[in-house]
């Protein structure tokens, strides 16, 4: 009775298995049926690169945590692009888009200008975007440039092997005929044979032109697979966009540019040469500068460019390079001028570039958890350096870049990302100088959203990578160090007022007045000033010089300081006054109100007003 109790059961149990078995072989086959056009993985997302799928108007700050690529839908209907079936307003639109270029405007890199309302209109979308639109429709896609490379760049001969390049491009609601021509140009001015793909990274752009029109362009406009589109399901931001273009690279060389750029003629050639000759050589181009009014390019001359720098606050800025740099060259570049020898540059603006893609990885890519926008660039640069790589400027190869005057677009949650990010890095790899940018950034000091860094610390031991007092010793020895070989530094405060000397947020890569202002609770940016042992009064980047005037007031004003301090001006600080020694002057606030100028006076052993103290000083030094 058993047995045949259990026989019955079995029976049932058998029968409800191949039934759900083959349930499940139906479903499988029509979803075959269904989604033949679908990726199946991340390594296949180059398959759905011609998704029609449009993004309309989905917020750009849902979860993150879902899948980075956007998967396309399964079209219902193949259309036939042949006869236009479907595609026809698209092919419309993009001939009436062509039909308003002009042929010549802005040609060899010209400033362009419109007329009537086409200009009032330009100018009207350029209080919004800051950058002509209305202009950059009317340019050809394929606009030339002339040649502003250095005329022994054209003698040289480049070696790059069987190398090829993929470019990733990243935008986020970019003006369509910017994008477009940065495609262009791109292709153009690069060897065919070189360039492997161009991977356009959109990172949830909402403006209706970059999604079916864009793709029904590339489509119909390029040889296959030369120009590929990725699409991602919710705005990430340029880092996080970047590696996902560059998960989908294939080409030996990532090369990323901004999506507001032209390239000059020959561009690619000197990278890749680079490159196979040092893989762990991370490479920047000389960026000229694309007027964002009139798209007029602007160079500085064939001789004469910068190299990247940094200030403590974490901004990156253009520096000249350095006597010890140009030693350096003229001991490995004997064969060639030494004005197109590839040049180190401690740090790089991040925008444009060129590594190894296996080195890439191998180096640790990008920190993923920075949001948005800002700090990566700083990040990359120190780990480059202090991870045995070089990060080297090739001055025969040139690209254009719009640089806008404000960014036309939010970050999500309005969060200072720029801020944030760089305070991750400086965690990992600025050691103990990481307090000087606490000292110019107080308000990240224990920011919450900075986060756990522990995985990239943990990346800089694998590497074995060196100490920031290395990079600076090796790398940037001409770099300013506010609290090192100084008497004193921090506020320099008024004895008897609650007033200090102050920059007023001026401008200071320009010459500027020193002012004087309430003394902020900490010592803040505006505030932080050095007096070195060499006896120069200054902040990171300016000096203290006497106004020179044949009558008083005699008012201080901040000047670039010269890299040899020899020809710096000279400030004492005795009996807590500080005396220009060249006028045998003393600082003065007599009189003065916040926001005005800081002025020198006679010296007088009892006036209140010529009374100073520094925050922070070597005993040794100090009255």
């Amino acid at each position: 009775m058993l047995f045949r109790f259990r026989s019955f059961y079995g029976k049932i149990i058998t029968f409800a298995l191949v039934a759900l078995v083959f349930f499940l072989y139906i479903k499988v086959i029509q979803v075959d049926e269904q989604g033949n056009n679908i990726v199946s993985s991340f390594e296949n997302v180059a398959s759905f690169r011609q998704s029609r799928h449009r993004h309309g108007t989905k917020n750009s700050e849902s979860n993150e945590n879902e899948n980075e690529i956007q998967r396309p839908p399964p079209p219902a209907h193949k259309p036939d692009i042949d006869t236009g079936e479907s595609y026809l307003p698209y092919e419309s639109e993009i001939l009436r888009d062509l039909s308003r270029q002009e042929p010549g405007l802005g040609d060899n890199g010209e400033a362009a200008y419109l007329v009537g309302e086409a200009r009032i209109r330009g100018e009207e979308i350029y209080k919004k975007i800051a950058l002509n639109e209305e202009l950059s429709e009317h340019l050809s896609y394929n606009r030339t440039l002339a040649d502003y490379r250095h005329p022994q760049c054209l003698k040289q001969h480049y070696n790059t092997g069987d190398l090829t390049a993929s470019i990733v491009i990243i935008f986020f609601n970019e003006p369509y005929s910017v994008l477009l021509r940065t495609v262009h140009s791109s292709i153009n001015t690069c060897n065919g044979n070189m360039l492997k793909q161009i991977i356009l990274v959109d990172d949830g752009s909402t403006n209706e032109e970059l999604h079916d029109k864009l793709d029904y362009y590339i489509r119909t406009r390029f040889p296959p697979g030369k120009v590929i589109v990725v699409r991602l399901k919710n705005r990430l931001g340029l880092i996080r966009a970047r590696l996902a273009g560059a998960r989908v690279a294939t080409g030996d060389v990532l090369i990323f540019l901004d999506a507001h750029c032209e390239a000059n003629i020959g561009w690619c050639e000197p990278l890749l040469h680079r490159i196979r000759e040092s893989r762990t050589s991370v490479l920047v181009p000389i960026i000229d500068v694309i007027d964002a009014q009139d798209f007029k390019y602007n160079t500085n001359g064939y001789k004469s460019f910068q190299v990247g720098g940094f200030q403590w606050s974490g901004h990156f800025d253009w520096i000249s390079v350095s006597e010890k740099e140009r030693r350096r060259q003229q001991r490995v570049c004997k064969d060639v001028d030494l004005d197109i020898c590839p040049t180190w540059s401690p740090t790089m603006a991040g925008g444009l570039f060129a590594i190894d893609r296996s080195y890439f990885w191998e180096v640790g890519s990008y920190d993923e958890q920075m949001d948005g926008w800002g700090g990566e660039n700083l990040e990359m640069s120190f780990r480059i350096w202090q991870c045995g790589g070089t990060i080297e400027t090739i001055p025969c190869s040139r690209v254009g870049h719009i640089f806008r005057d404000f960014h036309p677009y939010k970050f999500p949650n309005n969060r200072d990302t720029h801020g944030i990010n760089t305070a991750r890095m400086a965690l990992v790899w600025m050691d103990d100088y990481i307090n000087i940018f606490f000292l110019n950034r107080p308000d990240l000091k224990f920011h919450p959203d900075i986060g756990d860094v522990t995985h990239r610390v943990m990346l800089r031991k694998k590497l074995r990578c060196k100490s920031f007092d290395w990079y600076l010793e090796n790398i940037y020895p001409e770099k300013f160090v506010p609290t090192k070989n100084v008497i004193a530094y921090g506020r320099v405060r008024s004895l008897h007022e609650n007033i200090c000397l102050d920059d007023l947020q001026q401008n200071n890569e320009k010459p500027y007045n020193l002012g004087v202002y309430s003394c902020s609770k900490d010592i803040s940016k505006t505030q932080f000033f050095s007096l070195t042992k060499s006896k120069v009064l200054r902040n990171e980047l300016s000096c203290a010089t006497v106004q020179h005037s044949d009558l008083p007031p005699f008012q201080i004003v901040m000047t670039s300081c010269f890299e040899n301090d020899d020809h710096n001006e000279k400030w004492q600080y005795l009996g807590n006054r500080l005396r220009h020694i060249l006028t045998g002057l003393c600082l003065d606030h007599r009189g003065l109100h916040q926001g005005d100028y800081i002025q020198v006076a006679p010296c007088d052993p009892y006036s209140r007003t010529q009374s100073w103290t520094i925050d922070h000083g070597d005993d040794s030094y100090l009255p």
